[in-house]
């Protein structure tokens, strides 16, 4: 699966607008600066960008709003990133670790991977035993690591 930097950051793009819409009904080129800490004339050109491959509907100077397909596409990538921080969570990796691998892992990981892992967080979540197994040999391994 090749993943390249502008896939990445359609991504990242995509996923910052609606977090910002579903937290403030609207999404404007500054909020997008700010969220993704990039220059807002390098957010403009990434918008006329998403406007053009059909993801967002784009006016400058007013916002954008998400089409079907960029809505579509940002849930999926919402969703993807939900999954990775629940599992990681689930092994007991503290917040910002998982926050910083979740940001590594997500633009990289096949739908089968990702399908597997939902798995395993359905049987970490009704194992108790199994979940508390995996958590203590993890931190085994990052002891005789360090």
């Amino acid at each position: 699966m090749s993943v390249t930097n502008e896939s990445v950051a359609v991504e990242d793009y995509l996923e910052k607008i609606l977090e910002l819409i579903d937290e403030k009904g609207y999404a404007r080129v500054a909020d997008v600066a700010e969220g993704l800490g990039i220059a807002q004339p390098s957010v403009s050109n990434m918008m006329q960008r998403l406007d053009d491959k059909g993801l967002i509907d784009y006016e400058k100077y007013r916002g954008m709003t998400l089409t079907k397909e960029g809505e579509k596409v940002a849930r999926r990538i919402i969703k993807r990133h939900g999954l990775l921080a629940e599992f990681l969570e689930l092994l007991g990796i503290d917040k910002e670790t998982a926050y910083h691998d979740v940001e590594g892992m997500e633009h990289h990981i096949s739908p089968q991977t990702l399908r597997a892992i939902e798995q395993i967080i359905v049987e970490l979540k009704n194992e108790a035993a199994m979940r508390e197994r995996v958590r203590e040999a993890a931190a085994r391994q990052s002891e005789e690591n360090s």
